[in-house]
């Protein structure tokens, strides 16, 4: 199965930007993608890299909205699975969230993020709440799709939940900036989830300059080995494309062994609940 993740940049007008992605969304459709996913807030500008301020949330739009309603069409129109991302408003409440559309145009549901960073130039807990919807694994027409927004990335236990909910395919909107971390870190991160839990794996990730962060761009997938299928360049705009055989995934390490050997009643005794918090 052929997916592509479009490493764009973003400028001020997201009308701008949801057109250069509808171009590189047919552009992949035309070249055999059954999946096409975008960067974290791949439409608009990262607007956390400063603190919010009183008017933050009228930056924010519903789901269903815009952005949503273009792409719902375009996968009726093409056949292909979409994966979002963008500022959700629902109510008085702001999330980052990933709409995931089927490839009949049907908004499936809608992966909020879990954990909310806050450090310089990511400046998160006042744009986003946490997300408190229990929909993560999405059964479509380019198999069972899970979704790990960004930071939610770092935390084993969710990565694990994704596999242990169904996962196939894990897409990982991205906003990682040059030198955000130890370099390579992302790459290795991602390769040892998908070789623990056996999945695919990719991560979609914005690019260019935007005030003081430079977002690298540098996607990637991988396969449920931790061996790395494709890679974008680092810097520029790309429609990256990888072949993912979701059909290597029960053969991998992880289904015929880790899987097989996990121990939840010991990890109780180690203080770890069920729902993967240190019992208190």
């Amino acid at each position: 199965m052929r997916i592509a993740l479009v490493q764009q940049h973003a400028t001020d007008d997201p009308a701008e930007n949801r057109e250069r992605g509808k171009r590189a969304f047919l552009e992949a459709a035309a070249a055999g993608a059954r999946l096409v996913a975008f960067a974290e807030l791949g439409f608009t500008r990262f607007y956390p890299q400063v603190p919010a301020a009183a008017g933050s949330a009228a930056l924010a739009e519903t789901i269903p909205g815009p952005t949503t309603d273009m792409f719902s069409a375009l996968a009726r129109e093409t056949g292909v699975v979409a994966v979002l991302n963008l500022f959700e408003r629902e109510g008085d409440r702001t999330y980052d969230a990933s709409p995931v559309i089927d490839a009949d145009g049907r908004l499936l549901g809608v992966v909020r993020m879990v954990h909310i960073m806050e450090g310089p130039g990511f400046h998160e807990r006042g744009y986003y709440a946490p997300g408190d919807r229990g929909e993560f694994v999405f059964p479509t027409a380019a198999g069972r799709i899970g979704v790990a927004i960004c930071y939610d990335r770092h935390f084993p236990e969710y990565m694990r939940g994704l596999r242990l909910a169904g996962a196939e395919l894990v897409v990982v909107p991205q906003a990682g900036a040059v030198g955000e971390w130890t370099e390579g870190i992302f790459e290795a991160e991602l390769r040892v989830a998908a070789f623990q839990n056996g999945y695919h794996a990719a991560l979609v990730n914005r690019v260019g300059p935007e005030g003081g962060l430079e977002f690298a761009g540098e996607s990637f997938a991988v396969d449920p080995d931790g061996r790395v299928i494709a890679r974008a360049p680092r810097g520029r705009d790309h429609i990256l494309f990888a072949d993912c055989d979701l059909a290597r995934n029960p053969a991998s390490h992880a289904a015929r062994h880790f899987l097989e050997d996990r121990r939840p009643s010991v990890y109780g005794r180690m203080g770890i609940a069920d729902d993967g918090r240190k019992a208190r």
